[in-house]
């Protein structure tokens, strides 16, 4: 699960908080209760988590339940992978060295 508190982490911060000390977004920053996203922003991180991760999140899904926080987010696509038949889910570790380069 630490890696994909740390992915979706390195997303917000350098999708929608650019010039913001890294160490202010914590696991329990309120997303959207807290004003960091908006629908529009709420979207660009879903599909952000479903190219990621290839995961499948439903409408009922892409609010503040699931996406309040990146360890709500963490939990919601944790247990999406886990779900995911013969682990379509893809590996993490290699689209985050990615990410990184």
């Amino acid at each position: 699960m630490e890696e994909i508190v740390s992915a979706v982490h390195r997303y917000i911060l350098s999708t929608f908080l650019t010039n913001e000390d890294a160490e202010e977004l914590t696991e329990e920053t309120p997303l959207i209760t807290g004003g960091i996203l908006d629908s529009i922003t709420t979207l660009k991180l879903v599909t952000f988590l479903e190219d990621y991760f290839q995961i499948q999140i439903e409408a009922h899904e892409a609010g503040i339940d699931h996406l309040d926080s990146i360890k709500r987010i963490a939990e919601l696509v944790s247990q999406k992978k886990s779900a995911a038949p013969d682990g379509r889910a893809g590996d993490i570790s290699a689209r985050s060295a990615m990410m990184e380069a």
